[in-house]
């Protein structure tokens, strides 16, 4: 047969569309010519499966051979189809049989002895080519992706292998399963901060609700381990979560977390380009926003970033996706994390502290310092407090006891079940629509938040974050309904926005 379909799947975003490898020869001068749109490591895949074909101890055709990678408007990047070519030839040329090749798809980069190499982008492949009723064989390298999305796919270490099984005289092995472990969190526990019981209790908060958080206090009083201590409150990710966060990390190339389910916990530093945080290249790749889907992205001295980078997480903070668009595609990624940030009240750190020395911080600098973080962005963060110093005496104190992160997490994890019973959704994540049905106010309580509004200068937007806030803090409470308490003490998580003189009216 002169002819060969091999199935194989390409990678765009965090989707894996399906590519027919067609292989064709024909008489004529010996040529190899590759078309469907390839970049130019997949035009390169000609010397590697020449190469690998030869030294398997197969016929390289002396034929003109014409691969196209449908669909043709699709862009092919990497070495992913290596193996669907090289099984295409040597189906096409009769050296294996063609018609097992309908049951499988195919992903692999070749060596030039013939061995399998690592592709990224396998678990969204892998998913789908279950869906589609077809095993996927690709490289042992890649057989922990594999495992992850509970399919039945095979796994392969040489091109030989995968034509002996093609032609019945050899069985390749299933990628494992993935082993059940209990998942324990590693990080700090809320149990190692001492005082501090105010941010703790907003930490509460964030967790039961997914909502944002900044906290802002002098050098040394706990909020970079407050932070930390965020991830081991939070309730454990889903499958389809799990899922869909191990899918973000395939596709960038990223190592896999060694916690299937525990919520990822993302800190870049301050360096950090727009590109890095939201996503980008000329083959847009995720950013951290998107690796901290459905878990924390914590940015440590948050003034010290670059302005217009931290503005360019304003949409995906109010629609939870990031599109990201070049000329010759558009990518969309899921973002839907939750913001933490901690920052000093200025450059020194220490203003209007009695007992250290801020003689070069004036309130000018000091108010530039603080409006690094703009008006837009402070306005989509929930929860802002202050961590104060702590008092004399408290850090050598062995009498204090703190709550446990495991005890706290127990009763977040009874505020989350409320909420998906309720709504479908954290709180942080309601819609229009939603607050109107599950969070109504009295009218005196309508009137209080109206007034506060006012007197605070906040907007619209904040009106409804505020009330998001509030029902978590009622759901924390086990109340049906919110009132006066619940309300009060979400206002109160707004008052750090007018301390640092910046309006959220946007």
């Amino acid at each position: 047969m002169s002819l060969a379909v091999v199935y194989a799947r390409a990678k765009v975003g965090i989707d894996a569309p399906l590519v027919h490898v067609e292989t064709h020869l024909s008489n004529g001068l010996p040529a190899f010519s590759i078309v469907g749109l390839p970049e130019t490591a997949v035009k390169e895949s000609k010397d590697r499966v020449r190469s690998a074909i030869l030294n398997s101890n197969f016929e390289f055709p002396a034929s003109r051979i014409t691969v196209n990678l449908a669909p043709a408007d699709l862009p092919k990047e990497g070495g992913r189809f290596d193996l669907a070519i090289a099984l295409g030839i040597l189906a096409a040329s009769g050296q294996i049989p063609s018609k097992p090749l309908d049951q499988y798809e195919f992903l692999g980069e070749l060596a030039l002895t013939g061995a399998l190499r690592k592709v990224d982008g396998v678990i969204p492949a892998a998913l789908v080519a279950g869906k589609a009723g077809r095993q996927l064989i690709l490289p042992t390298c890649n057989q922990q992706e594999a495992s992850l999305t509970c399919g039945n796919h095979l796994i392969a270490n040489h091109l030989l292998q995968v034509c002996a099984h093609l032609c019945g005289e050899g069985g390749l092995d299933n990628a494992p399963p993935l082993e059940a472990q209990t998942e324990i969190y590693q990080g700090p526990d809320l149990a190692q901060v001492k005082g501090q019981q105010h941010a703790k209790r907003a930490l509460e908060i964030t967790a039961a609700g997914s909502h944002n958080l900044l906290m802002s206090g002098p050098p040394g009083t706990g909020k970079s381990l407050l932070a930390h201590c965020l991830p081991g409150i939070l309730p454990a990710l889903d499958m389809n979560e799990a899922l869909e966060v191990a899918s973000l990390y395939s596709v960038s190339s990223q190592p896999q977390r060694p916690y299937f389910t525990t919520r990822p916990f993302r800190q870049p530093h301050h360096t950090s380009s727009g590109v890095a945080l939201v996503g980008g290249g000329s083959h847009p790749k995720p950013g951290e926003i998107s690796l901290a889907h459905h878990g924390v992205l914590f940015l440590d001295e948050i003034p010290e970033f670059n302005r217009s980078t931290l503005d360019v997480m304003r949409e995906p903070l109010e629609t939870g996706h990031i599109s990201i668009s070049r000329a010759a595609q558009q990518v969309e990624y899921p973002a839907k994390f939750q913001l933490v940030a901690a920052m000093n009240p200025c450059p020194c750190g220490y203003l209007k502290q009695a007992n250290k020395r801020c003689s070069e911080c004036t309130e000018a600098k000091a108010l530039k310092y603080q409006s690094s973080v703009s008006g837009p962005l402070l306005d989509r963060i929930d929860m802002q407090i202050e961590v104060p110093p702590l008092p004399r005496g408290l850090l050598s104190s062995t009498k204090q006891i703190s709550e446990s992160s495991q005890q706290v997490k127990v009763r977040v994890e009874q505020a989350r079940h409320t909420q998906i019973q309720r709504q479908g959704c954290s709180n942080a994540h309601l819609s229009q629509k939603q607050l109107a049905e599950f969070c109504p106010l009295s009218q005196p309580l309508s009137q209080l938040l109206e007034e506060a509004l006012e007197k605070l200068g906040l907007s619209a937007r904040a009106y409804h974050r505020i009330l998001k806030v509030a029902r978590t803090i009622a759901d924390l409470a086990c109340c049906e309904h919110i009132e006066k308490p619940h309300l009060l003490e979400a206002l109160g998580y707004r008052q750090l926005e007018r301390r640092l003189g910046i309006s959220g009216s946007y």
